[in-house]
């Protein structure tokens, strides 16, 4: 994940996004590699670009407005914006060692 954290609140945005779990694997999003950057500015915006595991999730719009409200709930963000991606396309490296042992990928 690449954080550029202008707000200095990144390890908070990081701590909501990993309470954020995909319903259909019970690993949080961060774990799962799904949240490829956090960027936020001085003017309180934060940005999160993330991916699903694939582009037919059947949860994205779940998923991407509760990414937006925990990340909005944040104090000093004033302006959550998620944007979504598949460049790169997910795929299980992208997940961390933990997420892949406790899945059964290791």
């Amino acid at each position: 994940m690449i954080v550029i954290d202008k707000l200095g609140v990144a390890d908070k945005i990081t701590e909501q996004l990993e309470t954020i779990f995909d319903p259909e694997i019970p690993v949080n999003i961060c774990e799962l590699g799904l949240i490829y950057e956090v960027n936020t500015k001085e003017d309180g915006t934060a940005k999160i670009i993330m991916t699903l595991t694939a582009p037919a999730c059947p949860v994205a719009g779940e998923l991407l407005d509760e990414v937006q409200r925990k990340v909005a709930g944040i104090d000093g963000v004033k302006n959550a914006l998620v944007e979504l991606t598949f460049d790169p396309k997910w795929d299980k490296s992208m997940m961390s060692e933990e997420a892949r042992l406790e899945l059964g990928f290791m």
